[in-house]
């Protein structure tokens, strides 16, 4: 009797089987082409709008770092209103997918907030703005040039050309120095000389290196200077201190070390470096 029960679910199975294939399937099959033709299609034409956006933005010199992430918004929202016009026509009531969302939204909540997090902070960047694409920032060990503000991250170019891809909730509420939004820095250059040695004549040496720099600021409170930090172990330790533009910092620094010890050798001013004496003792 159990067996001829088991092949009875079985036969009833196979037909339930078979009328859901005649009567949903092959009837729908028509529509379910077209929808699938119609997301295709619409997935390209989302793609072109937001290409087209794109040299629209840079035409009317819209602001660089709300572009990308203009882009990102508009994308995603039409591509989730493409997917529920194309499961409609396929018959799927958006009523009940509502509901179930619904239903589930303390889960998706869960499932989605470090993506909801990224977002929000996407939106406290734009707004109160601690950086911009071009800008070079620093964040919990992390370096480099903003290429793009995306709706869930920003993109770091490092000085050695490689990307990093950050969360923007991680840049929106941690402590993040930006090395580019002033439009001038300081540049110090630590110089230890010999005791003994003419400080004033490294001074003087100093001053004037930092004069005949066309870049170095030489003006009012940005003039260069030189201060005196500690008397070191084995040298007076100095510092030169000059104002640049942001954007000729690194030349400027990278100069000014260079002058700094060709400066002090050809006026006879010893750079002392570290020395161990080791004393043996005979006996």
């Amino acid at each position: 009797m159990n067996e001829e029960n088991v092949i009875q679910n079985g036969f009833n199975m196979l037909e339930g089987l078979k009328s859901f294939c005649h009567d949903v399937l092959f009837h729908n099959i028509p529509r379910i082409i077209i929808a699938l033709l119609i997301l295709w299609i619409g997935w390209k034409l989302i793609k072109v709008f937001t290409n087209f956006l794109q040299k629209v933005f840079a035409k009317k010199n819209f602001d660089i770092s709300l572009q990308s992430f203009l882009q990102s918004l508009i994308g995603i929202t039409l591509k989730i209103l493409l997917i529920i016009t194309v499961a409609s026509m396929v018959g799927i009531q958006m009523t009940s997918f509502i509901a179930i969302l619904g239903a589930a939204g303390l889960a998706v909540g869960m499932a989605l907030q470090g993506t909801l997090q990224n977002f929000a902070g996407g939106v406290i960047i734009l707004i109160l703005k601690p950086y911009k694409v071009g800008d070079f920032i620093e964040q919990g060990g992390i370096s480099g040039v903003v290429k793009e503000i995306q709706i869930f991250s920003t993109i770091l170019q490092t000085l050695d050309n490689k990307i990093i891809i950050v969360p923007n909730t991680q840049l929106a509420t941690g402590t993040l120095t930006n090395y580019t939004r002033a439009n001038k820095r300081r540049i110090d250059i630590p110089v230890g000389i010999a005791y003994g040695s003419d400080v004033e004549q490294a001074r003087r040496v100093l001053l004037d290196l930092a004069a005949s720099h066309p870049d170095v600021f030489k003006e009012g409170d940005d003039a260069p200077a030189v201060v005196c930090t500690s008397l070191g172990a084995s040298s007076v330790d100095l510092q030169l201190r000059v104002w640049v533009a942001t954007d000729n910092y690194w030349p400027v620094s990278s100069a000014l070390t260079q002058g700094v010890y060709e400066a002090l050798g050809k006026n006879g001013i010893e750079i002392p470096f570290n020395q161990l004496q080791v004393h043996i003792n005979k006996d």
